[in-house]
């Protein structure tokens, strides 16, 4: 199925949540293991360079994170953009493919 914006892929993935009894409150525990379990499966595909186990894992990571926001009662939208807003004046350097604060 192909979304014609991010928007609409949320709300997919918030009703799927609903459908499945994960929302509207889910346990913030329980959806950080699961999010824990899906970053062990990104970890092991960047080891195996397995392009379709990483891209699998990056989308399970996000939805854990949807139903996590869906346990405090803010959206998606709302903790990107305060990441962001957090970043986006950030100073610092590359090293070896991380980006390292300033002051670190």
């Amino acid at each position: 199925m192909q979304f014609e914006n991010m928007d609409q892929l949320v709300e997919a993935i918030e009703q799927w949540g609903e459908d499945k009894g994960i929302l509207p409150n889910p346990d913030s525990y329980a959806q950080y293991a699961k999010t824990r379990e899906e970053c062990d499966e990104l970890y092991w595909g960047v080891i195996r360079k397995d392009e379709a186990e990483v891209k699998d894992a990056i989308g399970d990571v996000v939805v854990t994170l949807i139903m996590q926001c869906g346990a405090w009662d803010f959206t998606f939208q709302e903790a990107v953009e305060s990441a962001y807003n957090v970043i986006k004046q950030r100073k610092g350097r590359m090293v070896n493919g991380q980006f390292i604060k300033e002051g670190e």
